[in-house]
């Protein structure tokens, strides 16, 4: 359900409580959001104002976000125009997507100074708008003007105008009679343009959701559809289009709501109650629910944007190991080269000594077998043979270095893939921005990377190795397993954490064989046998979290902490291990 006319006319008769409270804080965590401190019959209150196009709203809030150091330029203006105020009313007009607060400001009994607040909650074209008690725009969060394709003008010193509608009122309509009339054109339109029958027409094949949206005013689609779903209306006769009015109707003038989440948590739905609830119930309601959507939208946003830059760097390594596969598979024929070179010394006694094509020569490693050896006719054959001799050393010195990058390549793609594998288990934003610190201190991606300005100090400063004091820094995933206890990394720099400074040598260390996964460690009370079982339970807890965790039959090797060994230079996550057992799962 989106934030329309009625959840604005609900919010706002709940928020009939916060009159002749007193505005004494005033933020600006974004560019689409302020927040009002309020203070009132001894308690302080929150309400938040977005006008963020997907996400448009306004509702007290219990959940604090981060403000800039500095405050933005309109926030600083409402600081100066109302800290202080007190809310005088709050209020709407019908089931406009509008909300009015008028403020006061006593401090002079014999002048008080009015102003207003104007909140339009109209996807992109929202905005907040205070004006002086005249109505004259002093500010907004966002200015518009006919000229850029606005329908008005509003920027300082204008004249507030209330945005115009060609829909009708729900509000005014006298029963279902006036609303079918309202509705009627629309559905005839259809039913003569389809040369359909009223009675053969169902809600699959008609908008009616989006007929009802379109005719009358603060009505969104998301609503009427769900009453739809939510009392199963399959057809379009003028019964059932009269059972969804009844259900509109009920919901706009009930007295109290209930709110009840829909399609896993992803929208909501406000219906008429009988229930009294809280002064705050649904600003309360739809302030978690809006939280929780923005946390998974900043979530995925943040999640692919790394995850993109993350596949982009794999592709590129995985084109440059197939180059150097390439180059090594050249370096194989060096051999060729060098018999060539030997074959075409030993015999220039007896080789013409004029330009050639080619030349056959008995192979004396090779049973004496003839062997067709390419010339370059541009040269004589002592000159081929220097040139075989000389690309034979290129190529052996070409392998070496070849052969030390395509080992330094396959550890880097390794490292790549591990990331993905985290950000593709991770669950929120404080996941990713662990991530994205590990990749911010890999050469990998130096280049690709816009790490924040450090000041002059802390450029001085050399990064500091993991120690224990900083075990706060890290939150390993904790199980009991019976009496037990296993922790389980989240990210490569968590697992190095658990394995070489969280657990002890006379710990178990258990990991997925060959396969991207996290360092799992049992803790091992002093000089205890660890039952099978419970070695089993921890083996199964590793492949759970490892990139085997949907196969069967998993093997998992583990051995004492005491035997695991991190090379030096080594990507974070990476070890090597001995004296280890396996365990299948």
């Amino acid at each position: 359900m989106a934030f329309d006319g009625i959840v604005t006319k609900v919010v706002t008769k709940e928020l009939q409580n916060i009159i002749n409270y007193k505005i004494d804080k005033i933020y600006e965590p974004d560019k689409n959001t302020i927040i009002l401190g309020l203070y009132g019959n001894f308690e302080n209150l929150s309400l938040l104002l977005c006008i963020s196009p997907n996400n448009c709203r306004l509702h007290l809030t219990n959940h604090q976000q981060k403000n800039p150091d500095t405050a933005p330029n309109f926030c600083m203006l409402l600081r100066k125009h109302i800290l202080g105020y007190k809310i005088k009313s709050i209020s709407t007009i019908d089931l406009e997507r509008i909300i009015f607060i008028d403020l006061e400001n006593n401090e002079n009994p014999n002048k008080p100074l009015k102003k207003k607040l104007i909140i339009e909650l109209m996807g992109k074209h929202s905005n907040i708008i205070l004006t002086d008690q005249n109505e004259i725009i002093i500010d907004s969060l966002r200015h518009t003007n006919i000229e850029h394709n606005s329908n008005r003008d509003v920027y300082p010193t204008a004249k507030y105008i209330f945005p115009q509608t060609s829909k009708y009122s729900f509000l005014q309509l006298k029963d279902f009679n006036d609303f079918y009339d309202k509705i009627e054109p629309k559905l005839t339109e259809y039913i003569i343009n389809q040369s359909e029958e009223i009675s053969n027409l169902n809600i699959s094949s008609y908008n009616i959701d989006k007929i009802i949206s379109n005719t009358f005013n603060g009505i969104s689609i998301s609503f009427v559809k769900s009453i739809i779903n939510t009392f199963s209306i399959n057809n379009i006769s003028k019964q059932a289009l009269e059972e969804i009015y009844i259900k509109i109707n009920d919901i706009i003038h009930s007295t109290y709501y209930d709110f009840v989440l829909l399609d896993n948590n992803k929208d909501y739905f406000l219906y008429s109650s009988d229930n009294n609830t809280s002064k705050y119930y649904i600003n309360y309601k739809l302030d978690d629910f809006y939280n929780d959507k923005e946390n998974s939208e900043l979530f995925k946003n943040y999640r692919n944007s790394i995850l993109n830059l993350i596949l982009a760097t794999l592709k590129k390594y995985e084109k440059r190991l197939h180059n150097i596969d390439t180059k090594l598979l050249e370096c194989s024929n060096r051999d060729k080269y060098r018999l060539y070179g030997e074959l075409l010394t030993s015999n220039l006694y007896q080789i013409p000594n004029t330009n050639l094509k080619s030349i056959k020569l008995e192979n004396y490693y090779d049973n004496n077998k003839t062997i067709e050896i390419p010339l370059d006719s541009k040269y004589l054959p002592s000159r081929n043979a220097k040139m075989y001799f000389k690309k034979y050393t290129k190529l052996k010195n070409a392998f070496e270095l070849v052969n030390q990058q395509e080992q330094e390549t396959i550890q880097d793609i390794n490292y790549l893939e591990s990331i993905i594998y985290e950000i593709n288990e991770s669950l929120n934003t404080s996941d990713i921005e662990e991530i994205y610190e590990e990749i911010s201190e890999s050469p990998i991606f130096e280049n690709k990377l816009k790490l924040a300005k450090k000041t002059n100090t802390s450029k001085k400063q050399k990064p500091k190795s993991l120690t224990k004091n900083k075990e706060a820094h890290f939150n390993p995933l904790k199980y009991t397993i019976k009496e037990y206890t296993v922790f389980v990394g989240r990210n490569n720099k968590e697992n190095d954490y658990l394995t070489f400074k969280f657990a002890k040598k006379t710990d178990l260390w258990f990991h997925t064989k060959d396969t991207h996964g996290s360092h799992v460690i049992l803790k091992v009370p002093q000089n205890e046998n660890i039952p099978e079982e419970i070695l089993i339970d921890v083996a199964k807890l590793a492949a759970e979290h490892s990139k085997a965790k949907n196969s069967s039959h998993t093997p998992v090797d583990y051995c004492k902490v005491l035997n695991v060994k991190k090379p030096s230079g080594s990507k974070p996550g990476f070890v090597i291990y001995t004296n280890n057992k396996t365990i299948y799962v």
